[in-house]
Formats: C-alpha cells, sequence, structure tokens
C-alpha cells in the first residue's frame, strides 16, 4: 500500500501551532548531546537512581507498531525499541481501569476490588485508598513524580486525585474518553462535562489544544524546569489511540491511499503519537535526562478493531481475555540496559512494573508485602529468566455467567459459567465468556466492517465454557486443546481456585446523580466530601440477572443514545 510524506505546507502549520519543539529533520533521534562534563566522567550505569519515563498507549492494537509489520509508520518507537529489548511475550488488561490499576499498585485487580468493568465517570469508586501507589513508593526513595494524560481510576473524592495518590502535579483528564481537542466527556444523553485538570483545578485555558501533542510539551516544560542531578518519574498516559478517532488533518494526509476511513484516522492518530514520543525522547537528551534514564513504552489493552485498531494476527479485540486483548505492544529502551538490541521472550506482566522500577529507584519494597509483579528488571537487562511462571487474566464474578457452563464441567470444583484466565506455563486456560473470539486482518478495505469475507470467524465454540490452549506453540489460540488435555484443565482450575480464595469483594457500585458535571460548574470532578466513607457493593451476582430490573423503556431509550453519541465521537475528525 503506498504511504505519502508530508506536503510542504504540514511543517508550516506544525510549527506555527506550536507542536514540533525541536529539530524533527535531525537524522537520529538518539543522537548524543552535550552533557555535563563531570556527568561524563562518572561510571556508566547506577551512578545515582536512573530517571523514568513510563509511556502507556490506550487501545493501540498489537498489530500496529512499523516492527510488528504494520502498515502504519511509527518511526520512533521502532528505533527506540530496536536499540532497546522488545518485550514479546509481555501481557497487559484487557480494558482500561484494570491495567492502570494493576500498574499502579503491583496487584491484581481481584485483589483491589477492581476485577469487573471499568470505573465509570459517576460512580462513588476509584483506587482503593489504603493501596501505596508506585508514584508514592518512588517519592519515598527521594523521587519527583509527575503525571501527564489519562487517569481513569477514579475521582469522586478529592483523597482520589492523581495528587493525592503520589504524583506531585498532574495534568491530564479524570475520565476515560474525552474530546482530543475540546475534553469534553458524555456519559450518557445530557450528562456532559469537562474533563482536562491541572493539578486539582480545571484547566479551562487549555482547550484547543490536541492532547497528544499538549502532553509531550507539558513533559518537556518539566523536563526543562527538573534538575537531572535529581531522579525524576514521568508517567506519560496517552489518550491516543482511543475514540474518538481525532487528528490534526495533515496527519491524515498521510494516509489518504487507505480505503477505510476508520483505519485512516487511527493510522494518522498513532503515527502524531510517534512523533510526540519522539519529542519526549530528544527533550530527555537536550536536557540531559538521557544517559541514566529508563524508558517504558507499554499499550494498556488489545486494540478496539472497529474503531480502526488491529490484533493481527491474535486472536480477539480489547475487552476479551483472548491473546489480542491482553497481550500487549512493550518494550525497555535505556543506556543501562546490559544487553541491549534484542528481543525478549521472558514473561511479563503489567504488574511487575511496580517492583521493577521500585527496586531501580532503590526503593523499599518490605512494606509493600503480597505485591502480584516480580523485579523483572534482570530477565530485561541481562537476559535472565524471568521469575514469573504465571499469569491470573482474571476473575470477573460478575460478568454474564456462560449459559453452557457448569460446576459439572470445572470438575466440581469450579463453576465454568465464570468468566476467567489464567496462563501457568506455555498452557491458557479460559472458562466462561471470553469475549468476541475472531481473528481479524487489518481494515484496509473500504466499506469495513461491512466486508466480512475479510474476517475469520469461529462459530464451533458458541457452546463451549472451557478453552485450553500451548500458547508458546499456538500463541494465535486456533487449537483448542481443552478435550485432548483434561489433566491440564483440573491442574489450572486448580489454580483459579487457589487465587479466587484470595479475591477480596467486587467494588462496582450504582452510579451517583452528585456526579453530574451540572452540579461543578461545568466539568468532571470530585463530588462526595471528605468525610463520605467509601461507597461500594460487594454483591457477586451476575450482572445480567441484576439488570433485569432495569428494562425499562426510558433505560433503552438511555442506552440507545449512548451508542448513537459514542457512534458520533468516533466519526468526528
Amino acid at each position: 500500500m503506498a504511504v505519502y510524506a508530508l506536503t510542504g505546507f504540514s511543517l508550516v502549520s506544525l510549527l506555527s501551532f506550536g507542536y514540533l519543539s525541536w529539530d524533527w529533520m535531525k537524522p537520529s533521534l538518539v543522537a548524543d548531546v552535550a552533557t555535563d562534563p563531570m556527568e561524563k566522567s562518572l561510571p556508566p550505569a547506577f551512578v545515582r537512581p536512573p530517571h523514568i519515563i513510563f509511556i502507556l498507549t490506550d487501545d493501540q492494537g498489537y498489530h500496529d507498531v512499523g516492527y510488528h509489520g504494520s502498515d502504519i509508520q511509527t518511526p520512533t518507537l521502532d528505533r527506540l525499541a530496536a536499540e532497546g529489548v522488545k518485550l514479546e511475550n509481555y501481557y497487559i488488561q484487557p480494558i482500561c481501569t484494570p491495567s492502570r490499576s494493576q500498574l499502579i499498585t503491583g496487584r491484581y485487580q481481584i485483589h483491589t476490588g477492581l476485577q469487573h468493568s471499568i470505573i465509570r465517570p459517576r460512580q462513588p469508586n476509584c483506587l482503593p485508598l489504603d493501596q501505596v501507589t508506585l508514584p508514592q513508593k518512588l517519592q519515598e526513595a527521594g523521587y519527583s513524580t509527575h503525571m501527564v494524560g489519562k487517569w481513569h481510576l477514579g475521582f469522586y473524592k478529592k483523597e482520589c486525585l492523581p495528587t493525592r495518590r503520589g504524583f506531585d502535579t498532574f495534568l491530564g483528564s479524570l475520565t476515560g474518553n474525552v474530546d482530543y481537542y475540546t475534553y469534553d466527556n458524555c456519559d450518557g444523553p445530557g450528562v456532559c462535562g469537562y474533563d482536562l485538570h491541572e493539578g486539582e483545578d480545571v484547566a479551562w485555558d487549555q482547550s484547543g489544544k490536541y492532547s497528544t501533542f499538549l502532553y509531550a510539551q507539558r513533559v518537556s516544560k518539566i523536563l526543562a524546569s527538573h534538575s537531572p542531578k535529581e531522579p525524576i518519574f514521568i508517567y506519560v498516559a496517552f489518550q491516543a489511540v482511543h475514540t474518538p478517532l481525532q487528528s490534526p488533518k495533515e496527519y491524515i494526509y498521510r494516509y489518504r491511499s487507505m480505503g477505510n476511513v476508520a483505519r485512516r484516522k487511527y493510522a494518522a492518530m498513532v503515527t502524531c503519537m510517534d512523533e510526540a514520543v519522539k519529542n519526549i525522547t530528544w527533550a530527555l537528551k537536550k536536557y540531559g535526562y538521557y544517559d541514566n534514564s529508563v524508558i517504558v513504552f507499554s499499550t494498556d489493552n488489545g486494540g478496539q478493531t472497529f474503531s480502526g485498531g488491529s490484533n493481527w494476527p491474535l486472536r480477539g479485540r480489547k475487552g476479551t481475555y483472548w491473546e489480542g486483548g491482553v497481550r500487549g505492544i512493550g518494550f525497555v529502551h535505556s543506556p543501562l540496559i546490559k544487553r541491549k538490541r534484542r528481543t525478549s521472550w521472558a514473561l511479563v506482566h503489567i504488574t511487575d512494573w511496580y517492583p521493577t522500577l521500585v527496586s531501580l529507584a532503590r526503593g523499599n519494597l518490605s512494606n509493600v508485602p503480597g505485591l502480584d509483579g516480580y523485579d523483572v528488571w534482570p530477565a530485561i537487562s541481562e537476559g535472565k529468566e524471568s521469575p514469573r511462571t504465571e499469569i491470573l487474566h482474571n476473575i470477573d464474578p460478575l460478568y454474564n455467567h456462560a449459559k453452557y457452563g457448569s460446576l459439572e464441567d470445572g470438575f466440581g470444583i469450579w463453576n465454568t459459567a465464570v468468566q476467567a484466565s489464567i496462563r501457568v506455563g506455555e498452557w491458557k486456560l479460559l472458562t466462561g465468556d471470553p469475549g468476541y473470539s475472531d481473528w481479524i486482518p487489518p481494515q484496509t478495505l473500504t466499506n469495513f466492517p461491512g466486508s466480512w469475507w475479510n474476517l475469520e470467524r469461529l462459530t464451533d465454540g458458541l457452546r463451549k465454557s472451557v478453552w485450553l490452549f500451548n500458547i508458546t506453540a499456538d500463541p494465535y489460540e486456533r487449537y483448542d486443546l481443552s478435550e485432548q488435555r483434561p489433566d491440564v484443565v483440573r491442574t489450572l482450575l486448580t489454580r483459579l481456585v487457589h487465587y479466587n480464595r484470595t479475591a477480596i469483594p467486587v467494588r462496582y457500585p450504582a452510579e451517583n446523580p452528585r456526579a453530574h458535571p451540572d452540579f461543578n460548574g461545568g466539568a468532571w470532578g470530585p463530588w462526595a466530601s471528605e468525610d463520605d466513607g467509601e461507597e461500594w457493593e460487594g454483591s457477586r451476582e451476575p450482572l445480567k440477572s441484576r439488570n433485569k430490573k432495569k428494562k425499562c423503556k426510558i433505560c433503552k431509550l438511555r442506552s440507545f443514545f449512548r451508542k448513537l453519541n459514542t457512534r458520533l465521537m468516533s466519526n468526528r475528525i
């Protein structure tokens, strides 16, 4: 497929908007930049705790990076990954809040009560306040901590805000989905509000600036105002490339030959994000941080295939426990890595960043027992074996129970109607309803999703509730071995039972009308007083049966308008 370069007006327009702060025409992104002569004379690694930059992208598909064979241009990510360590056995969670909570706490979501769905804007819910967060541990180790981008871990009380959970500064959105220019977010018809915050205040003055570039510019500003002699942690949680599909038009122009409109806009957003990462990397070098820095790049979940994303050749999509929902793009780029320029197949999970980064920072982990993550730095830097041998993808007792699951199918020890997934060694088990299970190649056809001949669909599993795959031999999950290996199924079910005994009740409270932005000056923000207790319900009743009480005409009409609003937002440029 032909891909066209920017025309002459593009550079002028980008410079005029202030999007490109440095010379983006330099031949080498990571060329040496002069640093303090004293630093040049110091021994290389770990003279001081390293600067840590953690970059998290939103809804970027497994296929949607150049080094995975994509037709989308990501030269910065490709180069950073090639010169660092690519993580090709790296796992995340299938949706936004769970991945972010596990990154920040180092714990599986069954151990924080966030094992069901996401935290919604009107729910009196947030990351449990008794959890010691990653930035708090880094603060203890002497780090300056900053967050830029999407929070999505709850905000109903001020104690839930990023600045109360370990970050010295914050610029970004609190909810999970905002307009890239206006920062408006609608949580249903007539329930709309502004969502861009500076610290604990509403950042009304930043409206109109494209979020991807706004966030990259803020990172550069933080680096410019800080001393590279003092350790810094910056968590960059890009809104990109979540819907709505919006990008500066000059980036869309690069992909004008793509027939599928959603894929074209999505590709533009990915390339835009790639250039933002380039600017951040250049700032690290310009201001003297790079030589003692660790850059971690991670996606938060699988790509949404009906919004331009692609997880090909993996099975499934965002929101599912198939590999396309939970296998992420990940790499580490750092001058401190001992064995660079290689691909690692060490098993790594998003919970592992907590102990790994705290250990790199020379922090103290002794007062945070019960972490589910492991320190995987030796595996990344030196190529040693990963300490991780299994991953609990999740156990969600509230998700709709599978019609054909039963305790009998689970050898009398596990109800296979419950949605759950676990990997132990090379084996992966799924029970209940794992979610949409097709294999979808990149959506390059003009009328996709109408062109269903471009999709591989498996229908023989519709009456099943147990699947078993050898992920090492069959990473695309094409050969279900549950009937051939009942011994392995039973072993993995036993592990699910073990984990389920350690789970805490689900936190998924009803929406509160006090959260309406109209009561907060037109913006999303905290609405409960600091004296209000934590409101949450621990019901393990399946969601389907709980929702039966809400099947009224108004509810159906509200659902229709919400879906219509989402579709309209997705089609905006």
